[in-house]
């Protein structure tokens, strides 16, 4: 498969810069995969679109990485996104510009808060370590919540950028697709007889990282933490409907771990599961996610679940109507 055959053309004005007030006033593409059929709603009827018997899992992480601003010895400028805390003030870090980092070499932030390159990893990732006594509070003090880079302003409420159901610390990026839920609409699923579960998977390089290769099949996954508790995995062989999952990384999760038809084993693993077209699915019937960048990963999974002519027929018309793109964008229920 070549990745020209998964762009699209992306007008930049729809790339959704900021959330909307209300986050269920988003609105609602639904593509029907058997039919190609598309539907064109509101958010706030997502929960009728769910019968009883139907269940709907999401991913509990919560974005705790956050980006700080420094300076080399040199002068330069210096960007440093806190991946994983790994304790005793050493952390896993994304950098840039990561090449012209040395081991030993120290970066300054702001509020005299130092930190120093202790291992080369890969990826661009480094290993830093603090070494004040009150380097978690500084980081919390002067760190900014991460953004995606098609996002050109800060939010005055970094919540936005979180999912109501938030809870397992991990992400350096939020599964945008749960953004759309409130809890108002977790409680109308529950009067309508939706059961709901959670899994886990820290979004992170692989969600977000372009593809760079000509034919996609030779783009490497890096992996990403996830897992699924034992009482989701029961969940989903209970379940006599159809299971919905709530954005990509549930999907990229479920499927993981999955066995066969809702057979879903409970497991924690790095996953690299890279999902393309031909990709026999076990564990997900349904699907609500965001619209996203032409040719990237997310792409390949939602043509693979779909059908590519499908989706691109279903982002053609959503150009064409003026949806909001990315991960502040509206939302699309793939069933």
């Amino acid at each position: 498969m070549r990745l020209a055959d998964f762009l699209y053309d992306l007008p930049e004005e729809l790339i959704a810069q900021e959330p909307l007030a209300d986050r269920s006033a988003s609105r609602l593409l639904v593509l029907h995969r058997k039919t190609g059929d598309i539907e064109h709603l509101s958010f706030t009827d997502a929960p009728n679109l769910l019968q009883k018997g139907d269940l709907l899992v999401m991913n509990d992480t919560r974005v705790t990485a956050l980006r700080l601003i420094g300076k080399r010895a040199t002068g330069g400028q210096v960007e440093a996104l806190l991946l994983h805390d790994e304790g005793g003030g050493r952390f896993v870090a994304l950098t840039r510009p990561a090449k012209k980092l040395r081991l030993g070499e120290a970066i300054d932030f702001e509020g005299g808060l130092q930190a120093v390159i202790e291992d080369d990893l890969t990826e661009g990732k480094k290993r830093i370590a603090f070494h004040q006594v009150d380097y978690a509070h500084r980081i919390k003090t002067i760190g900014i919540t991460p953004l995606p880079p098609y996002i050109h302003t800060q939010i005055e409420d970094p919540g936005r950028y979180q999912t109501v159901y938030a809870q397992t610390a991990g992400s350096a990026a939020a599964p945008t697709a749960g953004l759309h839920f409130t809890n108002e609409t977790l409680q109308q699923l529950k009067t309508n007889g939706i059961d709901t579960a959670t899994v886990t998977l820290d979004v992170s390089l692989d969600t977000f990282r372009p593809i760079g290769t000509v034919n996609v099949e030779d783009h490497v996954m890096h992996g990403e933490r996830c897992s699924v508790p034992g009482e989701t995995a029961q969940a989903i062989k209970r379940c006599e409907g159809r299971v919905f999952a709530v954005g990509t990384t549930t999907v990229r999760t479920l499927e993981t771990f999955a066995n066969s038809r809702h057979e879903v084993a409970q497991g924690e693993t790095v996953s690299k599961l890279f999902i393309t077209p031909g990709h026999e699915f076990r564990a997900v019937d349904a699907m609500f996610t965001n619209f996203h960048l032409p040719g990237t990963t997310l792409m390949l999974l939602v043509s693979a679940f779909a059908g590519r002519e499908n989706v691109l027929r279903a982002y053609k018309e959503a150009v064409e109507k003026r949806y909001r793109f990315l991960s502040f964008g509206d939302a699309m229920l793939i069933k």
